[in-house]
């Protein structure tokens, strides 16, 4: 990554989660002073405990849905990476209110205060979700199908509200649509933990992973060093045309998850050979999941540059080593 990035002062909302995190180190090791905001809902202060032996590294532990935090976290502040929200369809389906006041309200927040306090540019994570129910491959940014979830709603939302800023307050913004992103500091445990993680804890335990249907449903997975090589390059970008717009941010391969699982008993059997028999199990298919996906990223190339260095593979190995050694 050829990206000069450095002396800047940078938030990173929910900076002690998996994304964040990984933003927050990145941007430390480019002599950049990080301010990261979390109400540790989702992030884990295991995440940032190396950080916060850094000077240029502040901790503001507070909540997007509290303006006064956002007010507080912006100031002096050059750009903000907006990683903050609550994740996951399921939980999005099981509570769509909470969901939606961090994720929208929240959201909006966060807009007002980078306003108000004369942000630069405003970066935003939002979700491949926002396809929906489109049955186009690859998926393109100017083509959405309508949400199949609370979780897609608010991502949506969230690039119509950023679109509106743009125009009307001229606040420069930027939303990077991520596809099944993956790597470590990745939390494994809990109801909602992201299928990479998830399986590999239960393999290291001996245990069978669950298959939500057949495991011919596709993911674009992504590796987060792609992830911080594209959130980088929003920030470094001067091009007018590479703002105030959204990119796909992914690998541009798709992979079942029955090929994953393959990988993963490869990978993980080179650590303890037995993990090699053990058999998956299939479950039925998860609500609001959608078959197949895969992204077009040629808008990111030709705009920002983006040039992802990580396959699934590739990824998987450096990620299986991470949690065989973490875990």
């Amino acid at each position: 990554m050829n990206i000069k990035l450095s002396n800047k002062k940078i938030l990173v909302t929910g900076g002690a989660g998996f994304i964040g995190s990984n933003l927050c180190e990145e941007l430390l090791k480019r002599d950049n002073y990080v301010v990261c905001l979390d109400n540790f809902a989702t992030g884990k202060r295991e995440n940032i405990e190396e950080l916060m032996k850094d000077s240029k590294f502040e901790l503001i532990e507070g909540d997007i849905r509290n303006i006064d935090d956002c007010q507080k976290a912006v100031i002096g502040v050059d750009y903000v990476l907006h990683q903050a929200a609550l994740g996951s369809v399921p939980r999005s389906i099981k509570d769509p209110v909470t969901s939606n006041d961090v994720n929208v309200s929240g959201f909006l927040n966060m807009l007002v205060a980078a306003r108000d306090k004369g942000v630069k540019r405003f970066v935003y994570a939002a979700s491949s979700s926002t396809y929906g129910d489109s049955e186009s491959l690859p998926k393109v940014e100017d083509k959405i199908g309508k949400p199949l979830s609370p979780y897609a709603i608010t991502k949506y939302v969230n690039e119509l509200y950023a679109d509106v800023f743009s125009k009307t307050y001229g606040l420069e913004t930027i939303g990077l649509r991520y596809f099944n992103v993956f790597g470590r500091k990745q939390d494994p445990n809990g109801a909602y933990a992201a299928v990479i993680p998830k399986f590999v804890g239960q393999f290291m335990k001996g245990e069978s992973p669950v298959i939500n249907g057949d495991g011919n449903y596709s993911r674009d997975f992504t590796y987060i060093e792609n992830v911080i090589q594209a959130n980088l390059l929003c920030l470094e970008s001067d091009n007018s045309e590479a703002i105030n717009t959204v990119y796909n941010v992914a690998f541009g391969e798709r992979n079942t998850l029955n090929d994953l699982v393959g990988c993963l008993k490869s990978l993980l059997s080179e650590f303890d050979s037995s993990i090699g028999k053990i058999d998956v199990k299939h479950g039925p298919n998860r609500q609001g999941d959608i078959p197949h996906s895969l992204a077009s990223i040629d808008k990111a190339k030709e705009l920002l540059g983006y040039k992802p260095e990580y396959s699934l593979e590739k990824g998987l190995k450096e990620a299986v080593k991470w949690y065989w050694e973490n875990l």
